[in-house]
């Protein structure tokens, strides 16, 4: 994994004045743009697309800097107009093409990045790996910002909003694994983005065949496999550090990759003000 982020680096620096067929270089690297994207994202603290952009408007910076055309410059780098280059220097650097030019920045430079496997062994990964049939994931949607770390408040206000009763009632409908009340993350933007939106489920796996009551929403799980990692710690802080890890030291060191499918967080024993619980975080992975 960590060889092909580098060729995925690599390819970009070469390609940074092209159109980027992401699908296409990670299939030649036998490996999926989902798998990849979510990995770069983890590892690297940005979207990939973000890193395309910001290394662009680096390498652009010298242009604006010198005496090229601007239209020049932007039609080099894949923008239609001055106006969309415009948008995007100002992005990354916090300042107009004009402004740089006339004053010679300031300017942010996004390095080349260089991935390197270090497993430090800080956080212990208790996994095992878990061959599901095909199930339905069933209760309570809503539509939330994605936040990497603390709390998310939406998730929370979105639950809260669910009457105790209705918490006992999807609890008695789970009849596979996963068991319990489940907290559920899907349609995720592949590149991870924080603040982008995803679909929140509060509610339990049922088998493929179970009837779902018309007031629930579903989701529908195909049969595959599933890396099943427990934690045991402060809530959420100890599970978002072990999905961390997943990337940093599990994916890397292991023949699996993600699939796409939705992320599932199973609470298996919780203290009474939930400042602490032991969890299940299921993701969807095939063998790489």
């Amino acid at each position: 994994m960590i060889a092909v982020l580098n060729r995925v680096v690599g390819f970009i620096e070469e390609h940074l004045t092209e159109e980027i067929d992401v699908a296409g270089l990670t299939s030649d690297l036998g490996m999926t743009e989902y798998h990849v994207r979510r990995m770069f994202s983890s590892l690297a603290g940005m979207p990939l697309s973000e890193y395309i952009r910001r290394r662009r408007m680096t390498v652009a910076a010298a242009d604006v800097i010198g005496d090229r055309d601007l239209l020049g410059t932007a039609v080099r780098f894949g923008y239609g107009s001055t106006e969309a280059f415009n948008r995007a220097f100002r992005a990354v650097h916090g300042v107009s093409p004009g402004d740089a030019r006339r004053d010679g920045g300031p300017l942010r430079t996004q390095p080349q990045l260089r991935f390197r496997l270090t497993i430090q062994g800080h956080t212990p990964m208790d996994t095992r790996i878990a061959d599901q049939p095909a199930f339905r994931l069933v209760g309570h949607t809503a539509r939330v910002p994605l936040i990497h770390h603390g709390p998310n408040p939406h998730i929370q206000a979105h639950i809260a909003s669910l009457p105790e009763a209705e918490h006992l009632r999807l609890k008695a409908l789970s009849n596979t694994e996963p068991a319990g009340l489940l907290q559920v993350s899907a349609d995720v933007d592949p590149d991870y983005t924080e603040g982008s939106e995803l679909t929140s489920l509060h509610g339990v796996a049922v088998s493929e065949g179970t009837p779902v009551p018309e007031d629930l929403d579903a989701i529908e799980v195909p049969a595959g496999a599933w890396a099943v990692f427990r934690t045991t710690g402060p809530y959420p802080a100890a599970l978002q550090s072990t999905w961390s890890a997943t990337a940093s030291d599990w994916f890397p060191s292991n023949p699996w990759r993600l699939r796409p499918g939705p992320s599932v967080v199973a609470i298996l024993d919780r203290a009474a003000d939930f400042s602490t619980a032991t969890s299940e975080l299921w993701l969807p992975v095939e063998r790489a």
